[in-house]
């Protein structure tokens, strides 16, 4: 009797795996994302530093005489 229940409960346990399995999976194929993909970062002009020639972003740049600087302490010192 015991090994009766065993497997009658192993089954149960089975056809319980499959249907939680296939619930998940959903009824077709995969859904397309409704979200739109990211914009990628813009590109941003690099500028170079009229004391040291550091390469860096002309957002970050220290202006002062027409010349772009990489610190407000480069500005002080003569351009190269």
């Amino acid at each position: 009797m015991s090994r009766l229940l065993f497997w009658l409960a192993l089954a149960v346990l089975v056809v319980m795996a499959v249907r939680s399995k296939l619930r998940g999976a959903g009824s077709g194929p995969a859904a397309p994302s409704r979200r739109a993909p990211p914009e990628p970062p813009a590109i941003e002009t690099m500028t170079s530093c009229a004391h040291c020639g550091l390469y860096f972003p002309a957002s970050e740049a220290v202006r002062a005489d027409g010349l772009d600087y990489c610190s407000p302490a480069h500005v002080r010192l003569p351009a190269k």
